[in-house]
This record gives structure tokens, C-alpha cells and sequence, in this order.
């Protein structure tokens, strides 16, 4: 076992050096230590006996030099004087460590009861920290301090934090002057607007009602400024996420067209409607090859013209894009989507009980929805020219009018079963038929009797193909020639189907001279079921800077049923199908992000009564 040394065993070290530096020299300790019996001694020294030396002493000098004076190496009255001199000197140090240490009890004494008279009660006490420790912690936390600062921007004037970085905020506002000329010869008479009676009240088409039919105006020239505001956000929710949604002006809730008319909606400077323009989430892969959406979004399937889409107009519903470049300059691409066109009013029904269950009817569903699909490529040549092909096939389901069983009605408040399969929006050009069975209705004359409230359907099914190409010159950069084209055939129309409607004096619409003015029987039917456009375009292909410019002209050419009249452009002919003309424009910048626009088209009825319109446009546009 060791023990603690003592003061005094520390303080003999120095006699035991001195000690062993004498003896180590002697020739008795080196001939003990050169002995050649070594060997045999220290194997006889490992079997156990019994000593006769003195016991070992707990201090290793007083041990050390008995063990010198057993090997010989020192006598006996030497070691006694050693040890003699080594417990002097031990105590003296454990004297003087023993008086230092009750002079230091005494003064720790004397300063706690100086330092106890000199603090009253309460007196609280502070560590000290020194001053480069104090500098040290300053630098740590302002290290720390401005990391965060650095991560979330908010110590940088100007700056944003990073989650606010991730939101993008943009919009534009457009001022229009638009005229519109009618020449002579408009059938104003015929220009039924079946939009207005659709979603107002029936009308009585009874030969007792004294009044006419809602119509659009085909006569009387108008001069119309508009404004056009928008404003959207999209934020970067990370991991290939984006939410959006943008607000926009509008006389109404049209879904081709987002102008307030100054001076509409009351007048007298009355405060201007907003409505919900976009709201979607959208999901895409890194490399932006996938894309789903989801809400209401852009129209997700291209189209190089306005011919079956207006260029603005918003899906509401799902759509999944996909992109991938197989060969250097050669990119296919396809698109599906599924939007809900009309959705059933969840309490939809009459109140009368006309199935004898003693209790109101409720209708049963008739929502409508567009399916669609696209495929096609881009292909780039070389750096000069580009070229882009698709082909488009959508399936408006449920958009079709339909007969209503056999109805009674007595007021414009009462209800057929089939009411809700009439259009919820149109423009003007499709062809319609009266969706009501009223009893006493004759197909000729309308009836005579007062009470014929009518709503009315479209008269064919609609699933479009569509057929779309764009050739891209930049060989003079940065003046661009681009060509567009695109055909459209609705090939769910039955063209001897619409033809027994007029026959049965049941089309109201897009027929020839009557051969029996005098009892309205109409004529042979005149509409149809295809379309194109054709346009050229020279300048720039974007107007983004000061004197960036581009001219266009083209025509169009779209009879009345090759696709749904609500969602086609709403500036060439005022809207709508059954339509032909040419049209021409330019655009020209006046500063970063603001240019002006004008256009001219000038536009005819392809079949049906006579109408034609002229419509200028001028355009001052910015955008942010």
C-alpha cells in the first residue's frame, strides 16, 4: 500500500539524493551490484523467511537509508545521524506550514467580519469577470447574433427574409379604347341573346307575349373605354411546390373576359367588382419535365391562336403536363386534364310533388365536365428556326341540351326537370333548341295561349379535335416571322340530326330565309362544325423593352358549332362562333415592361341571319 507523503518526507528528498550519490559511487555498492552470484542470491531471496531488521518506517528516507545500512553500504551511527537530521528538518516544515496556516484562519476571520460591518443586510454579491473574458462573450453572441440575421435578412436594409423571398407578387393593368361599327343590313330582330334569358327568367315564347326576345345589339355603333387589373402571388412552398391565386377585375363573371367598362356598373365613379381570377397548387419535378396542378390555373394544353380558346381564359379542375428532350433539339410533350364545366346546385329541385310521394322533387344530377388530351413536340432545327405540332381531342360531357318530360307550367317561376342542362354561360353563335315539354305548345305557331316560359340548350354535342402548329424564323434576330395555324372539326356533331331540328320548326337559330315568314317556319339549316385561323407575325416575338414592336395579320374562319361559343375569343365579331373575317395589329414598347397595342377586325356571320362588325382596339398595357 502507498501512502500520501508528508511536508516532511518532501523536504528529506534533498538529504536522500545527497545520500545516495555518495553510496551509489562506493565500491561496496558496486560490487554488489557486479557480483556474479547475483543470480543465485536473488532466486534464494524470492523464498519466503523471516526478517530480523527493524520494522519499515512510513517515511521512505528513513527506509531508503536503513536499507543502505542493512546492505552494508552506510554504518549505523551515519544512518542515525541522517535520519536524525531528516526529522529536524520535517519538523520545523510541518512547524512553519502550522503557523501559516492559523495566521491565514485568522485573517480569513478578520475580513468576513470587516467585509459583514461594512454590508448592510440585502447587500447582493457579483462575480467577477474579468474584461477579456467579458470581450469574448460580446464577440460569441454577435457571431450568433448575425449568422441568424444573415439566414433570415432581417438586419439587411432592403432585404427580405428567405421565407418572404419565396413569394413572388406580379400583375398588369390594361386601359382600352374600343369601338364598335355596324354597317347597314343587321338583323337586329333575330340577334336572340340566349345568354340573357338562360340565366335570367324564361321567356314566353307564346304568341300572347307582346314583347321580344332578349337580343344582342346589331345596329347601334358603340365608343367604350375599359380598364383590365389584375393581381397575383406565387409562393415557392420548396420540395417542387407552388401555391398561387390572382384577382382581376370584370363587368361580370365571364370566363373570357376580365374589362370593366368605365362608367358600367351603375356609374356616378361606383366602386368596381374583383373577383377570383386563379387559385391552384401546383407540383413539379426539378427539372420541370412533370408538372400537376390542381384549383384553377391557365389553360394547360397549347394552342398557337384563339380559335377554340381564349387566350386568358382559366381551368378549374386537375391537368398534368409531361416534357422530355429524347434528342438534342427534340422535346415531346403530352397533357390530360379533367375540368367540371357545371356542377348541380346541391338543393336542385321542384316544389310540387310530381312523383305523388307527397313531398317536393329533388332533381336529379346534370353536371357537365370537359376531358382532354394533347400530345405533340417541339423540334429545333438549328438556332434560326423552331417548330412546334399538336393535336388536341376534348369530350364535353353532358353539355348537350335535353327534352324535359311532359311540363306544366303557369309561371316563369316554375321548374322543369331538364332545366338545368341549358347553358350557364354563352356568348352568341351556337346552335339552340327549347329544352321545355310544355303541354300546350305547338312546334309552329308557339301556341296561343300565355304562360310558354322557355329555356333553351345547345342543339349538338360537343368533342372537338383540334389540330395546331407554329413555325418560328429568327434567322434576321431579333426580328422574328412566326406562323400559326390551327383546325378545328367537332366531331360529335350530326349534321342531319340539326337538320331535323329546323325541319320540326324546333332550331331557333343559325337557319336560312324562312319559306313561310308569315307562320315562322324556319329554313334549311346553314350551320357547321369547322374552323381555322391563319396568322403571321413579324418583330419581336416579346414586347418587353423600349421600341421592341411586331406587326400581325390573319383571318378566321369558325362556323357555329365546331366548338362551345363560351369559351372562344370575345373581341373578333364581339364573341362567339359562326364567325369569319380577317383581322391585323401591331404592338410597340414605350418602356421597360409598357406598349401599346392596336387592332383591327373586321367580322361576318357565316350562316343564319345577317350580322357583321368592325371592332377597333387600342391598347396602352404594363406590367409588373
Amino acid at each position: 500500500m502507498f501512502r500520501k507523503k508528508t511536508d516532511a518526507d518532501w523536504r528529506a528528498i534533498p538529504v536522500a539524493v545527497s545520500l545516495c550519490a555518495l553510496t551509489c559511487a562506493s565500491p561496496a555498492f558496486g560490487q554488489s551490484a557486479r557480483d556474479p552470484d547475483a543470480p543465485a542470491k536473488q532466486a534464494d531471496s524470492k523464498r519466503p523467511k523471516v526478517s530480523s531488521t527493524k520494522p519499515t518506517s512510513p517515511n521512505a528516507t528513513v527506509n531508503l537509508v536503513n536499507l543502505l545500512v542493512k546492505q552494508g553500504v552506510l554504518k549505523q551511527d551515519q544512518a542515525d545521524d541522517l535520519i536524525k537530521q531528516a526529522e529536524d528538518e520535517a519538523y520545523v516544515a510541518r512547524q512553519a506550514a502550522k503557523d501559516a496556516s492559523a495566521k491565514a484562519d485568522d485573517a480569513t476571520k478578520a475580513a468576513s467580519a470587516a467585509a459583514a460591518a461594512a454590508q448592510p443586510p440585502g447587500t447582493r454579491h457579483v462575480t467577477y469577470v474579468p474584461e477579456i473574458v467579458k470581450q469574448q462573450l460580446r464577440d460569441e453572441i454577435k457571431k450568433e447574433v448575425m449568422a441568424k440575421a444573415e439566414k433570415e435578412n432581417w438586419a439587411s436594409p432592403g432585404a427580405y427574409p428567405e421565407w418572404a423571398q419565396r413569394i413572388h407578387f406580379y400583375g398588369d393593368v390594361r386601359m382600352r379604347y374600343q369601338g364598335s361599327y355596324f354597317p347597314a343590313g343587321n338583323d337586329q330582330a333575330d340577334a336572340i341573346n340566349f345568354n340573357a334569358i338562360n340565366t335570367g327568367s324564361p321567356y314566353d315564347i307564346s304568341g300572347a307575349n307582346g314583347t321580344w326576345w332578349p337580343t344582342y345589339n346589331a345596329t347601334q355603333n358603340r365608343d367604350q373605354f375599359k380598364l383590365r387589373g389584375r393581381l397575383g402571388m406565387e409562393a415557392d412552398l420548396t420540395s417542387g411546390f407552388t401555391a398561387g391565386f390572382r384577382i382581376a377585375t370584370g363587368d361580370s363573371s365571364s370566363p373570357v373576359s376580365t374589362n370593366q367598362t368605365l362608367g358600367n356598373s351603375g356609374g356616378n365613379f361606383s366602386k368596381y367588382s374583383l373577383w377570383l381570377d386563379r387559385a391552384y397548387l401546383n407540383y413539379a419535378t426539378w427539372d420541370k419535365d412533370l408538372s400537376i396542378s390542381a384549383g384553377r390555373f391557365d389553360n394547360p394544353f397549347w394552342s398557337p391562336t384563339d380559335l377554340v380558346w381564349y387566350k386568358e381564359i382559366g381551368f378549374d379542375g386537375f391537368a398534368i403536363q409531361a416534357k422530355h428532350e429524347v434528342a438534342e433539339g427534340y422535346t415531346p410533350f403530352a397533357v390530360i386534364g379533367a375540368a367540371p364545366v357545371f356542377n348541380t346546385d346541391f338543393n336542385a329541385g321542384i316544389n310540387l310533388d310530381t312523383q305523388g310521394v307527397g313531398a317536393p322533387t329533388k332533381l336529379p344530377s346534370h353536371d357537365k365536365w370537359l376531358f382532354g388530351g394533347q400530345v405533340g413536340f417541339d423540334a429545333r432545327f438549328n438556332a434560326d428556326y423552331s417548330f412546334r405540332l399538336a393535336a388536341a381531342y376534348y369530350d364535353f360531357s353532358g353539355v348537350q341540351g335535353q327534352e324535359s318530360s311532359v311540363c306544366t307550367v303557369t309561371s316563369a317561376s316554375d321548374v322543369c326537370d331538364t332545366d338545368y342542362t341549358r347553358p350557364s354561360f354563352a356568348q352568341k353563335g351556337n346552335s339552340y333548341f327549347p329544352l321545355r315539354n310544355i303541354a300546350s305548345i305547338s312546334a309552329n305557331n308557339f301556341g296561343q295561349g300565355p304562360g310558354l316560359y322557355q329555356y333553351f340548350g345547345l342543339a349538338s354535342q360537343f368533342r372537338p379535335a383540334v389540330v395546331g402548329a407554329e413555325l418560328d424564323i429568327v434567322e434576321f434576330n431579333p426580328v422574328h416571322i412566326i406562323l400559326d395555324g390551327e383546325y378545328v372539326v367537332n366531331t360529335a356533331f350530326n349534321k342531319a340530326y340539326m337538320q331535323s331540328l329546323a325541319a320540326q320548326g324546333l332550331l331557333w337559330n343559325n337557319f336560312g330565309p324562312s319559306p313561310n315568314p308569315a307562320n315562322r317556319v324556319p329554313g334549311p339549316f346553314t350551320g357547321g362544325n369547322q374552323g381555322w385561323l391563319g396568322k403571321i407575325t413579324v418583330g419581336n416575338k416579346e414586347i418587353k423593352h423600349l421600341w421592341d414592336w411586331n406587326v400581325h395579320a390573319g383571318y378566321k374562319y369558325l362556323e357555329s358549332d365546331a366548338m362551345i361559343d363560351a369559351f372562344v375569343d370575345s373581341d373578333f365579331g364581339l364573341g362567339g362562333t359562326n364567325l369569319k373575317g380577317y383581322f391585323l395589329g401591331g404592338n410597340l414598347g414605350l418602356s421597360e415592361n409598357v406598349w401599346a397595342s392596336l387592332r383591327w377586325m373586321s367580322a361576318n356571320n357565316i350562316g343564319g341571319v345577317p350580322y357583321a362588325v368592325d371592332v377597333l382596339l387600342v391598347d396602352v398595357n404594363a406590367r409588373f
